[in-house]
């Protein structure tokens, strides 16, 4: 007898499962992108025990008649696609058709759904419901007038009855796991695991501001989204003003040319003879925000990209935008990113993975150069500057989200919500805003954060793996307390608002003095700024180096007596690499001997004491790089390594007329607010924090 047979399909259904339900965020992931492919304007989701013991999401979508209902049940049923070509064009979020027979085999599920009463209606979408086939259904008028409620428990249908229900499907999943215990005592915390669900639905809200969203744990509402008009809308209706205030605007696009791509094969290609319509090859779109240098993150896991609706981790995305701030930032800090990408749906296979969370783009090089010019041209367009208040307590942390470390002080005073083309908060803004409604308890106190003193009214909830949600940030000021400003007795005046000044605010500035010979202090009209002298000189020279590299004119000096290095083995061979790269910035080596250099010409500026140093020091790091020697990346560090051996140290006086020519190349420089290396170059303490300082408001 054969050693080899076909698994039964419980089993088969198991196995699956464990590729597509790896906890209980799985379950909703794949449940809301099929309420969100059946048109659902409201979707619901409920959560009890951190999704172990209860996930039951509720919408409005088009619903299914019986017999769909039953065969969504089925391995590998879907109204997505019909053929294989229609991979190759998947416009919606599922389509493997393996998301409900794999939950139903690892739970108690209950399906109560009910078909829209005439499929005609403009507003329902075409398709079926809930990875249903979509074979044409005429009806009946018991179809219309009834739903159907379906039971299953361990991948056994228990009951099949007909029941009167809204237009639209809700499906009750208990007991995940709960015949696979070796499954579900690898689950975390329940606090973890509703973070991850919390993390989860607040981004599917944010890609669709369009559709209202809520999130409910046991009985605390712990997120309700309106319906509102754009992107910068539902941020602000989620994490409030100053969230929104830390964020860059995105906006992009390219007109996508397909070059050397393979022909179809040939039982896919047409006729020569047969009329072809001119094939246009569509646009890239990119929109989004990037939070400013001084918002730092540990990991990657504050980079949220959705291509096509669709909520992706992507490798050459991240990487695209970790390049965007090079620079710019610390290279082993992050920013926070919420992207959303919109391409021809032939420019992507999203059939590369069991829960579609990864993406396969037919133009990889295109995309990647795309997201990290658009994120680059943004930052260099808005020149962020970061506030001595907010930055002094900064730090880069490991928990995702958009608030600083300094955030929690910066809370204490009151903002005023924006206004939009309306005149009026968005939507449903303030229904986030009582705590009442929130109902924060004991129980999520694991992931909730105190708020402070003087603003009992404004909690953070703190969600592993997302952003952190703002409970009531769409508080309107009326409601907020105050913070006390000192009686003056009518002696003070208001200080008058500057006229507006199409002028960089770098060019105007004025220097004033050092403090301790290293900090250079100036003023203009928006307040008192502090300079830190080296990393401004080094940011000046960075950017010099990189255009005299790019002209091929590096200034160099010769060596009175050629310097001896001596390597260790995998140094050599890096130095083999970047030799020539070295050469081009200004060195002048050689081998000499079986493991040194000598090295005979330096770069301008940068002392012969320092020259094995700085050597080194670039060796030292290409060594740490676990990936393959970039040539782009090689050349902005050397340069970054010159400019900092070479520009003015601490502890050096300058004079005047030192400081108004650093003041004026700084100002010259692409991005003036941070060194090469990603450190502030300048804090500026604004006439609105010195007012609040000395209590005048």
């Amino acid at each position: 007898m054969g050693r080899i047979h076909v698994l039964p399909e419980h089993v088969a259904n198991k196995i699956a499962a464990g590729e597509v339900v790896e906890r209980p965020a799985s379950v909703v992931k794949e449940l809301l992108e099929n309420a969100l492919d059946a048109g659902a304007r409201r979707i619901r989701v409920q959560v009890e025990g951190g999704g172990k013991k209860l996930i039951q999401i509720t919408d409005d979508g088009c619903g299914m008649v019986r017999d769909d209902a039953l065969l969504a049940f089925e391995r590998h049923a879907t109204s997505k696609i019909r053929t294989a070509d229609d991979l190759l064009t998947v416009a919606t979020l599922g389509f493997r058709g393996e998301a409900l027979p794999s939950i139903a085999s690892v739970s108690r599920l209950r399906l109560e759904t009910c078909a829209a009463e005439s499929r005609t209606d403009p507003h329902l979408p075409k398709p079926g419901r809930y990875s249903a086939p979509t074979a044409p259904t005429a009806p009946t008028a018991l179809s219309a007038a009834t739903g159907t409620v379906i039971e299953i428990a361990g991948g056994t249908i228990l009951k099949v009855e007909e029941a009167g229900l809204p237009t639209g499907t809700s499906i009750a999943v208990r007991d995940l796991f709960f015949n696979v215990p070796a499954r579900r005592k690898f689950l975390r915390s329940e606090s973890t695991e509703l973070a991850q669900i919390a993390s989860l639905v607040t981004h599917y809200a944010l890609a669709h501001p369009d559709k209202h969203f809520e999130l409910h744990s046991s009985v605390n509402a712990m997120l309700i989204a309106a319906p509102v008009a754009s992107h910068q809308e539902r941020i602000y209706q989620v994490f409030g003003r100053e969230t929104l205030d830390q964020l860059l605007p995105l906006a992009a696009m390219l007109p996508l040319a397909r070059v050397g791509l393979p022909q179809p094969p040939p039982w896919a290609r047409r006729d020569e003879n047969e009329d072809q319509e001119k094939f246009v090859p569509g646009e890239l779109r990119l929109h989004g925000f990037a939070s400013k240098p001084e918002i730092q993150k540990l990991n990657r896991n504050s980079m949220f990209v959705f291509v096509n609706g669709r909520l992706i981790r992507d490798k050459v995305v991240q990487h695209a935008l970790t390049e965007s701030y090079r620079n710019i930032l610390p290279p082993t800090v992050y920013p926070v990113v919420l992207l959303f990408l919109e391409m021809p749906s032939t420019e992507l296979d999203v059939n590369v993975h069991p829960s579609k969370v990864e993406v396969r783009f037919r133009q990889q090089s295109v995309v990647h150069d795309f997201v990290r010019d658009a994120v680059r041209a943004a930052l260099m367009k808005a020149r962020p500057v970061p506030q001595f208040t907010r930055e002094i307590t900064a730090q880069p942390t490991a928990s995702p989200g958009l608030t600083p470390g300094a955030a929690a002080g910066a809370r204490a005073h009151p903002v005023a919500p924006p206004r939009f083309a309306s005149g009026q908060a968005p939507p449903g803004a303030t229904r986030m805003g009582q705590p009442g409604e929130l109902g924060i308890t004991q129980a999520d106190a694991d992931f909730a954060l105190s708020a402070p003193a003087l603003l009992p009214v404004s909690q953070r909830l703190e969600f592993q793996g997302s952003i952190d949600v703002e409970g009531n940030a769409a508080v309107p000021v009326a409601r907020l307390g105050s913070q006390a400003v000192v009686p003056d007795g009518g002696c003070t005046r208001e200080i008058p608002e500057p006229p507006p000044s199409d002028a960089p605010p770098f060019e105007s500035l004025k220097p004033l003095g050092q403090v301790r010979e290293s900090f250079i202090l100036a003023v203009n009209e928006e307040g008192l700024w502090i300079v830190d002298q080296h990393v401004a000189h080094e940011r000046v020279l960075f950017e010099k180096v990189l255009r005299q590299r790019a002209a091929e004119r590096v200034e160099s000096q010769r060596l009175l007596m050629p310097l001896i290095i001596e390597l260790t083995p995998q140094q050599q061979a890096i130095f083999a690499e970047i030799c020539d790269e070295l050469r081009r910035n200004g060195f002048d080596a050689e081998p000499f001997g079986s493991r040194t250099i000598a090295v005979k010409t330096a770069p301008a500026g940068v002392d012969a004491s320092d020259v094995e140093h700085m050597l080194h020091e670039l060796l030292t790091q290409f060594e740490r790089e676990e990936q393959a020697l970039n040539l782009e990346i090689a050349r902005t560090r050397i340069a970054a390594s010159i400019a900092c051996h070479a520009a003015i140290k601490i502890n050096t006086p300058l004079t005047p007329d030192k400081m108004e020519w650093l003041l004026r190349e700084l100002a010259k420089t692409e991005c003036p607010m941070s060194c090469p290396h990603g450190r502030p170059v300048v804090l500026r303490y604004s006439v609105k924090d010195i007012q609040k300082a000395f209590k005048r408001i």
